[in-house]
């Protein structure tokens, strides 16, 4: 377990300004502010995406959690909400994320991911001439590019394989470069693979979970995927918005690698998946004509669709967090199987949800 520090010295609550809070981190990092007694501004360019329902828990959460719609690629509007909150801290996650849609539009990924992040600090060191407000940047793993297994950790050298990679990297250089220059409390989080039920549809995690809890509640569909062999360092979004927080209570900034140090393959995400719902899988043919077949029914539960395969992919990615570890007290709870576990039945409790309000609706 991590250490608990205790909050600076505030004379009042703490403020928080999350960006992209209506993402996967976001709501996970709005539940962990809360529950340390801070003010939260959330601000999302589609406020309508953040369910509220998943606060209400939270003593008075109408008045601690503030909602503000702005865009990242519009300067004045960022300028206008730091003025407006004046927060302590800065968490900085909102960005295009998805890598396939950063090679279709890399301009629109590089405006929000780089620009944007440019856009904060030019207006942070206008607004807090003192530099109380503490900024955390969210970088990726995406920028060590394919290290064929070898551990990456800050010392590791970056090379970014797509749009989406280049534009965190402009963002990574872009937070050290205002935290020497003008002396912010800015740090980079380098994030590997974190994911939790809270994850969009469109990555491959959330795909083979709900492909598996459909199954389960009988509304299984073959499965299409990419490279069943890429291995990925993954780990539960809960434990790494945790570790953006621990950096930001430190008393200089820094740039830590948060991960798992253990990776596991696609193959094996879609294999502990469906062994949740007790089916095992087994494979049959190679290449693209590879499939998935259920050992005990013969059905078709996988197959690889080329359209998924990327121009140029990071193959493998192993984290090694030990600098987290050693100064902020920071590891990794939640283990791979554990991780696949929550996100299928997450995903079969919405289907279950999903099929008894149409059965309420149809008058069943």
């Amino acid at each position: 377990m991590s250490p608990v520090l205790p909050l600076r010295d505030f004379s009042r609550p703490p403020v928080a300004l999350i960006t992209g809070i209506t993402g996967q981190d976001g709501g996970y990092l709005a539940e962990w502010l809360l529950s340390r007694g801070y003010i939260v501004h959330g601000m999302a360019r589609d406020l309508s995406r953040l369910p509220r329902e998943r606060f209400s828990g939270f003593p008075d959460v109408n008045r601690r959690l503030v909602l503000h719609g702005c865009d990242l690629t519009v300067g004045d509007q960022v300028d206008r909400l730091l003025r407006e909150t004046m927060p302590d801290e800065i968490y900085n996650l909102a960005a295009q994320t998805h890598i396939q849609t950063s090679f279709d539009d890399p301009a629109y990924t590089t405006d929000v991911n780089a620009t944007g992040v440019m856009r904060i600090l030019d207006a942070v060191i206008r607004i807090d001439p003192d530099r109380r407000m503490r900024f955390y940047q969210a970088s990726s793993s995406e920028m060590f590019g394919d290290a064929r297994g070898s551990v990456q950790n800050e010392e590791t050298l970056f090379h970014p394989l797509n749009p989406y990679a280049v534009s965190k990297h402009a963002a990574f250089e872009a937070t050290v470069n205002f935290r020497e220059a003008y002396g912010l409390h800015a740090s980079n989080g380098i994030l590997f693979n974190h994911e939790s039920p809270y994850r969009p549809a469109s990555f491959v995690t959330r795909k083979i979970a709900r492909a598996v809890a459909a199954w389960h509640v009988g509304k299984g569909e073959c499965l299409s995927l990419g490279n069943l062999d890429t291995r990925r360092d993954w780990g539960h979004a809960a434990d790494y918005v945790r570790g953006m927080w621990l950096m930001l209570q430190q008393p200089q900034p820094g740039d830590y690698v948060l991960a798992t140090g253990e990776n596991h393959s696609v193959r094996d995400f879609v294999e502990y998946a469906f062994r949740e719902i007790g089916r095992e899988v087994i494979w049959r043919g190679s290449g693209v004509d590879e499939e998935g077949i259920d050992a005990r029914t013969g059905e078709t539960l996988v197959a690889i669709d080329p359209k998924f395969f990327r121009p140029k992919d990071v193959r493998v990615t192993l984290g090694d967090a030990s600098k987290a570890r050693r100064l902020l007290g920071w590891t990794a709870q939640v283990s791979f199987a554990e991780l696949v576990r929550e996100m299928v039945e997450a995903d079969i409790v919405r289907f279950e949800t999903e099929l008894a309000n149409q059965g309420i609706a149809s008058g069943e």
